[in-house]
């Protein structure tokens, strides 16, 4: 019996042995799946100032490497963020391969090029920001299958074209920023998402009517379309579409007809720009009724009348 239970003891032992050594190759397994890709990357950076990625080799743990943040759990890339360091260059497929990524940010460099399909693989993201680079294209389709995402923001590039009726399968987003790119249209689809509160698609080259989806966001807090093309007259129950509305920014547009009358529902206002339109007819009487109103534009229209 003695000798039995010695033998089950070495094998147990055994076993354990194996499962841990098992464990760590998986682990090594994966990390360098990160590494890997991220080295991809470098590869595609054509200029880094000052050799910030100075510690981007084998040689250094990825998780300490400059702009990567690794997660306690599973010790895999959790954020890349390259923000504010003046790199050029374009984003490889194997960035697709970062499966645990839940922020990915490139704020303010000179990345440029197409978006790679293989980035729809980061089915973690719950933040996107490419801002203030040089992408160009359209936003793909794919972009549509980040069930995770809460923010995007890719304003200051070249993107152009309409942005695409998958964007209603990001139901967790809450903010949208495409300010300061070329985009024509935004979908009625987008009105499906009901948990947005900010969506900023200032200055780039939206023309004819604002789909009504976008005015039946009852989440909405911030609404900025400024400066695009955009024409014809706004609802007349608009605060009561957007109760939650605390900036409205419908400046330097194509916009007619009058002011809404029910203009003072949207007791939440803090900034109202309507400037340079062809809004017409008179101020309404109520709009004093607008207390929390900290900021009002309605300069270069064809208003008539007096202001009390």
């Amino acid at each position: 019996m003695e000798r039995i239970g010695f033998l089950l003891s070495i094998t147990f032992l055994l076993v354990l042995q194996y499962s841990s050594v098992g464990t760590v190759g998986v682990a090594e397994t994966n990390i360098t799946t990160d590494q890997s890709a991220l080295l991809a990357l470098k590869s595609h950076i054509t200029s880094y100032p000052h050799n910030i990625l100075f510690n981007w080799s084998t040689t250094t743990s990825v998780c300490n490497w400059v702009g990567v943040t690794c997660g306690a759990r599973h010790l895999r890339v959790a954020s890349l963020n390259l923000s504010y360091m003046g790199l050029t260059g374009t984003i490889p497929p194997h960035l697709g391969n970062l499966s645990f990524l839940v922020e990915l940010l490139f704020i303010n460099n000179s990345f440029h090029g197409t978006l790679p399909k293989e980035l729809a693989y980061l089915r973690r993201l719950k933040l996107i920001s490419f801002r203030y680079n040089n992408f160009m294209g359209s936003i793909p389709l794919w972009f549509g299958s980040f069930p995770k995402l809460q923010s995007i923001d890719l304003r200051g590039n070249q993107f152009s074209g309409s942005v695409p009726r998958e964007i209603r399968n990001l139901t967790m987003l809450k903010e949208i920023n495409l300010s300061y790119n070329k985009f024509n249209e935004i979908p009625n689809e987008i009105g499906s998402l009901d948990e947005l509160e900010k969506l900023y698609v200032q200055s780039n080259a939206l023309k004819g009517h604002v789909p009504l989806g976008v005015f039946n966001m009852s989440s909405l807090t911030n609404l900025n379309l400024h400066g695009n093309n955009l024409s014809g007259s706004l609802p007349d129950n608009i605060c009561q579409q957007l109760p939650s509305l605390q900036e409205l920014d419908l400046g330097l547009n194509q916009f007619d007809g009058p002011l809404p009358s029910k203009l003072w529902q949207c007791t939440q206002l803090l900034f109202l720009t309507l400037e340079e339109n062809n809004f017409s007819g008179s101020i309404p009487r109520k709009i004093g009724n607008l207390t929390q109103l900290r900021e009002i534009y309605l300069g270069v229209n064809n208003l008539t009348g007096v202001i009390d």
